[in-house]
């Protein structure tokens, strides 16, 4: 039997082992650096569904893996120094978060820590975000939109839905790495359409009153907003906007219609950032992102409210009704 000075040593031995034992427990946690441009509020949906994507692999936040966020709050100029963060913190992987700025800056910072990027809008590849879809050949994969490739469609969309409005405002984030090339598209499916554009820029929330004065001053009849995560932090101020002028607008994705906008097209955002998750936790388990193919948006759903319309006093031609994947009443 152990004296009882015999045992308070024992405990006394114990005692200190144990804050070394749980600190080596904590620092064996792998770490996720998430890096985005957005803002934490607006992505509460889109975070639930990546920390779902974790869970189906096994992976619980906390639990055994721990996340460290990185917010630009659209601010893009953020982005280098934010990455550079997650780098020195020496994270196991950095999901690139919001667009195609978050990509560039991620890899701007590391060449080496693998990174993940979700909401990519225009083509990897021309970005130079990896080698080619199948085989990306660095430390960069992810799951990609492509948004700004169906800009051409959403003005076709728009041009349907309103057939008199011959002049077309597009709303572009002149901060925007894409935003020229997004622009000459559009320009080029304008012209075979014989429609007019008027382009205008905003970049900060100050600038979106402006920026709608500014196409109604144009004589704009109808309004795109272009892809950009800039323009999702603030989708109820651009849906209230294009209220107030009641002007037909046409939105990237679903979250814009569910807001009150009147039509959408683009995929799905959550199932991208679940996508994201699985390929983050894939590369936890010694995966490399060389190897996972760069995944894209296989359905692209067309989103028209109902109400809004109404308001608006237009009437869903059936050529649209009959290809519609959700309607908001």
């Amino acid at each position: 039997m152990l004296k009882r000075r015999e045992f308070i040593t024992l405990l006394g031995g114990v005692a200190a082992i144990w804050p070394r034992a749980a600190r080596a427990q904590q620092k064996a946690m792998p770490v996720v650096g998430f890096l985005s441009s957005q803002s934490p509020d607006p992505m509460a949906p889109l975070m639930a569904a990546f920390r779902k994507g974790l869970s189906q692999a096994g992976y619980g936040e906390g639990q055994n893996v721990a996340i460290e966020y990185r917010w630009a709050e659209g601010q893009y100029d953020r982005l280098p120094a934010l990455a550079a963060e997650l780098v020195s913190r020496q994270v196991a992987v950095i999901v690139a978060s919001g667009g195609d700025p978050s990509a560039l800056a991620a890899k701007a910072a590391t060449a080496t820590i693998p990174i993940v990027f979700t909401g990519t809008v225009t083509d990897p590849v021309k970005l130079g975000l990896v080698s080619s879809m199948n085989r990306p050949g660095g430390n960069v994969t992810g799951f990609n939109l492509f948004l700004s490739v169906l800009n051409a469609k959403r003005l076709e969309l728009l041009h349907e839905l309103a057939p008199t409005a011959a002049r077309i405002g597009v709303l572009v984030n002149s901060t925007s790495p894409t935003a020229e090339l997004d622009t000459n598209d559009l320009h080029a499916a304008a012209g075979a359409l014989r429609l007019q554009l008027n382009v205008v820029g905003a970049s900060a929330e100050r600038d979106l009153d402006g920026a709608f004065a500014s196409l109604i001053r144009q004589q704009s009849n109808a309004i795109l907003v272009a892809a950009d995560p800039f323009f999702t932090i603030w989708r109820n101020q651009l849906v209230a906007l294009a209220a107030q002028h009641a002007l037909p607008t046409i939105f990237t994705l679903r979250e814009y219609s569910a807001a009150g906008g009147l039509m959408s097209y683009g995929p799905s955002l959550a199932d991208g950032y679940r996508l994201a998750a699985l390929y983050v936790a894939q590369i936890l388990k010694g995966a490399k992102p060389a190897d996972l193919p760069v995944q894209q948006a296989v359905k692209v759903e067309l989103v028209i409210n109902l109400k809004t319309a109404k308001t608006l006093g237009l009437e869903i031609p059936m050529s649209l009704l009959m290809r519609v994947d959700d309607v908001i009443e």
